[in-house]
């Protein structure tokens, strides 16, 4: 029997419930006790209940830290059971430590305060975060302005974030340490800024390439520094010039204060090779300089670092015309150009690479004056005339009237194909057109000789001169007939063949009949034409001038008697 002197078990249980009013009121909260013992890697803990109560030492040490705990401290631990199996107290340090994190957290993200906390671990899509004992995600775009790809360096160190979503039941809370650096820069670049001024020279640290430019710090806040500032000379990319780290010298071109952004500039700092370009480069100088780019209009050639010009594709080539610029030059080739034109104020100088060569046209006139003989290649055949290449890389044009004699423009066209081989003489030469007419039916024998009368025998034929001639044949609209033997063939029309209706019959005439005719004009291709009748005509009045008029009683028939007995006397 149980008496006062001695209780028993359950006596005790019944004095200590009463004492401390119900052991329900540990189970779940946050209680003070005393460490009593350390053992191995254990915390012994008296909280005040029926046992005392072990703790891993772990859970009172800070993220890659030791536990700094001796007997006789005071902590503060979560109470999960009064007595286990064991009997003894379940206690937990990190439990106490969330849940005293958890109160302090709810108040600082109402107040969208800072809070501080440790990154310790790695998860998908982040990284875990110790608040004081919660435990936070940290998204991988939340861990800095700029993305990181090593993180190693930001663990384990105690750091500001800032809460940006909160669940206490899911046990669920996102922080951002990028958000915290945005509002620190925000605050550094108004400062800064303040500082700024355009024009001003000032030593930066590039922290990033683009394909654009180059972004400098200076001091907490970024500039721009433009591709197309970087240097007076082309620059394809940034990474030509510098490199993530480099220390430079730049020039603040624009500040907006609205938008904070800062444009700077490197070449600014360099002297401008464009002062006295007008006089460095004159029209009409022939200089070196190397293509740096191709585009579909022409080229670019530098002349010098920072000064370039542009070779319009018209101005590329003397004979190569409608081709692209990349097919005539290549990229970094060295060549020999003119000036024409300068732009000091544009910025601009046009440059010409035809003309540091000699002009084909000139040439040729020089090698191939006109009345010359040429051979080509017949490149291309069109509705008017046939293009034949020659010297130089030139082409000259034969109309179709000039290919042959005695049949139509068309079917002379007809006789010639593309790829043939072909003789032509030099009818005329115009280099400031670049244009070359050639002619081949003037080859033909008996043809007209050319810049000059008709060749006949005995000498050139002029316009005026009796002449006999052969028909070579006879036709219902005249006679073909040529001057001496080897002289010009020309036409006689039916009207010409003499002054009366009777006479004016072809078919009186017979092929290799020889008779006197006179050289009445030349048509359009320079072939001789003869007239009978211009011939009776001419000897009429040169008989009346000689022997008199018919006022004088002689008959016409007798003036002409006359006259034909003179002609045959002198013959």
């Amino acid at each position: 029997m149980a008496t006062t002197a001695n209780p028993t078990r359950d006596d005790f249980a019944a004095m200590l419930e009463q004492t401390l009013g119900g052991t329900d009121s540990f189970e779940g909260h946050v209680v003070k006790g005393t460490v009593t013992a350390i053992e191995n890697d254990l915390a012994v803990i008296d909280v005040g209940l029926k046992s005392e109560g072990r703790v891993p030492l772990r859970e009172f040490a800070a993220p890659g830290q030791k536990a700094d705990l001796k007997v006789g401290d005071e902590v503060e631990v979560y109470v999960d059971r009064v007595e286990n199996v064991n009997g003894e107290a379940m206690l937990s340090r990190d439990r106490a430590r969330r849940e005293a994190a958890w109160d302090k957290l709810e108040t600082e993200f109402a107040e969208s305060s800072r809070v501080e906390g440790v990154i310790f671990g790695r998860v998908k899509g982040g990284f875990t975060v110790d608040l004081n004992g919660a435990v936070a995600f940290l998204p991988g775009s939340q861990v800095d302005i700029r993305p990181v790809r090593d993180v190693t360096p930001l663990m384990d160190m105690p750091q500001p974030f800032q809460i940006l979503k909160m669940d206490r039941k899911r046990g669920n809370i996102v922080v951002s340490r990028r958000a915290v650096l945005e509002e620190t820069r925000a605050e550094q670049r108004s400062g800064l800024i303040q500082s700024l001024a355009e024009g001003q020279v000032i030593e930066g640290v590039v922290k990033n390439i683009t394909d654009y430019g180059a972004f400098v710090d200076l001091g907490g806040i970024d500039g721009l520094l433009h591709v197309t500032d970087l240097s007076y000379k082309r620059v394809g990319h940034p990474s030509e010039m510098l490199g993530i780290g480099d220390t430079v010298k730049v020039q603040i071109i624009r500040i907006n204060r609205d938008t904070q952004r800062i444009s700077l500039g490197m070449k600014q700092l360099e002297s401008d090779p464009w002062e006295g370009a007008s006089a460095k480069y004159p029209v009409g100088a022939k200089l070196n300089g190397r293509v740096t780019n191709i585009t579909e209009y022409g080229a670019f050639v530098e002349l010098e670092a920072g000064i370039e010009g542009l070779v319009h594709v018209s101005e590329m080539s003397w004979t190569k015309k409608n081709v692209h610029p990349g097919k005539i030059v290549s990229t970094s080739q060295e060549v020999e150009v003119v000036i024409l034109e300068v732009d000091e104020e544009k910025r601009r100088i046009s440059l010409g690479l035809k003309q540091a060569q000699a002009n084909p046209w000139e040439a040729f006139a020089e090698k191939h004056p006109v009345g010359s003989t040429v051979e080509g290649e017949v490149k291309n055949a069109t509705e008017f005339g046939l293009f034949v290449g020659l010297d130089g890389d030139v082409d000259g044009m034969v109309h179709m009237s000039d290919i042959a004699w005695g049949i139509s423009g068309e079917d002379a066209l007809n006789l010639h194909r593309k790829g043939e081989t072909v003789q032509a003489i030099v009818l005329d030469i115009d280099a400031e057109k670049e244009r070359i007419s050639l002619g081949m039916k003037q080859l033909e024998r008996g043809a007209p000789a050319v810049g000059g009368a008709p060749a006949a025998a005995g000498g050139k034929v002029n316009k005026g001169a009796i002449v006999t001639v052969t028909v070579l044949e006879v036709r219902d609209a005249g006679l073909e007939v040529q001057a001496g033997e080897d002289g010009a063939t020309g036409f006689i029309k039916r009207t010409d063949l003499g002054r009366d209706r009777d006479e004016q019959r072809p078919e009186r005439f017979q092929v290799g009949q020889k008779f006197d005719a006179m050289v009445s004009g030349f048509d359009r291709s320079k072939k001789p034409t003869f007239s009978i009748k211009a011939m009776q005509i001419a000897e009429e009045k040169q008989a009346v001038q000689q022997y008199g008029s018919s006022d004088s009683g002689a008959s016409l028939g007798d003036i002409l008697g006359e006259a034909l007995k003179a002609r045959e006397t002198k013959q």
